[in-house]
C-alpha cells in the first residue's frame, strides 16, 4: 500500500479540460490494485481493465448508497475515456465517483482514477502519478431491461450538487462511415466472441468491447504516445451465437470502429490523439 495520497484534483486540472467536482458534491471513494493481469505489454492500463474499475467501483457505491434497492439495475449507453497520464504496473488506484448531471430516468456519472505508481523488477524506473477522467451515461432500467424512473431517493442522492437534472442524450460518434471517405477506405474484419465474454443478463459484457478497442489500437500506437480519449456508445445489445464484424477507418489522428450483427450497428468507437 502507497503511503502517500496524490491530490486528484492538483494532478488533473492544469492538463484537463473536465470541470472540477464542486464542494458540497457527494462522492464514493475506492481503492484498487493495478495487477499484471490489468496491462498491456508496455505495462500500461488496458481500456479494458479500466472498464472493470468503472463496473466495480458502480457495483460497490450503488452497494453503499441508499437506493441500492430501489434502483438496482443500470446499463451503459455511453462511456468517455480520457487518458491524460498512463497509468502503470505496479501501483495502486483511487477512484472518485459522482453524478455530474441527470435526468429523471438516466444520469451521467464521473469517475476520476488517480494512480500512485510503485516500481518492481519489472518497472524499476520512478514514474508520473498516472491520471485518467472518465464518464459514463447510465440508464436506470427496470427487471425487464427497459428505461425505468429514478427513484425519489436515488434522484435526491444523485441530484444532490449536480449542476444538470434535465440531461439530454446525444450522440457523440458517428453512427456509420461518412460517405464521402468511400468504401475502399474502410477495413472489415470479424471479431470472435467468448464465452467469458457475456455477463448475468447473457449480453457481452461492457468491458468485453474494449477488447476489440485494444486489438485495433495495436496497429496504431502512435494515438497512445500522449493524451488521448476513446469514447463508446452501445446501441443495442450482443447476445450469444452473434457474430460481430468490425468495421474500422483511420483518418490523421482518429480511430473510429463500427460493430455489426447482421448488417445492424450495435456498438460505435472513436479514439483521438489529443
Amino acid at each position: 500500500m502507497a503511503e502517500a495520497r496524490v491530490d486528484s484534483r492538483t494532478a488533473v486540472d492544469s492538463k484537463s479540460s473536465w470541470a472540477v467536482k464542486g464542494a458540497g458534491v457527494p462522492s464514493f471513494e475506492a481503492e484498487f490494485r493495478v495487477r499484471g493481469s490489468d496491462v498491456a505489454p508496455d505495462l500500461t492500463l488496458r481500456f479494458d481493465s479500466v472498464a472493470r474499475f468503472l463496473q466495480d467501483v458502480a457495483t460497490d457505491d450503488l452497494a453503499a448508497s441508499s437506493f441500492g434497492s430501489t434502483d438496482p439495475y443500470w446499463i451503459v449507453r455511453r462511456t468517455i475515456i480520457d487518458v491524460l497520464e498512463p497509468i502503470t504496473w505496479p501501483g495502486t488506484v483511487s477512484l472518485e465517483r459522482w453524478c455530474s448531471g441527470l435526468s429523471t430516468r438516466w444520469a451521467n456519472m464521473r469517475v476520476r482514477i488517480v494512480e500512485i505508481p510503485e516500481v518492481n523488477a519489472f518497472n524499476p524506473a520512478p514514474r508520473r502519478a498516472g491520471v485518467i477522467e472518465t464518464e459514463s451515461f447510465w440508464i436506470n432500467v427496470n427487471v425487464s431491461g427497459f428505461p425505468a424512473r429514478i427513484s425519489d431517493e436515488g434522484f435526491r442522492h444523485l441530484s444532490a450538487g449536480a449542476p444538470e437534472t434535465r440531461l439530454r442524450w446525444k450522440s457523440m460518434n458517428p453512427g456509420a462511415p461518412a460517405a464521402h471517405l468511400g468504401t475502399e477506405a474502410i477495413q472489415e474484419r470479424e471479431h470472435v466472441i467468448r464465452a467469458t465474454d457475456f455477463d448475468p443478463f447473457g449480453h457481452v459484457n461492457n468491458s468485453a468491447y474494449w477488447a476489440v478497442v485494444e486489438d485495433e489500437l495495436s496497429d496504431h500506437l502512435d494515438i497512445r504516445t500522449g493524451p488521448h480519449r476513446a469514447v463508446i456508445e452501445y446501441l443495442k445489445p450482443v447476445t450469444p451465437n452473434s457474430r460481430i464484424m468490425v468495421r474500422r477507418i483511420r483518418v490523421g489522428d482518429r480511430l473510429s470502429l463500427w460493430l455489426l450483427v447482421n448488417g445492424t450497428v450495435v456498438t460505435t468507437v472513436v479514439v483521438t490523439k489529443c
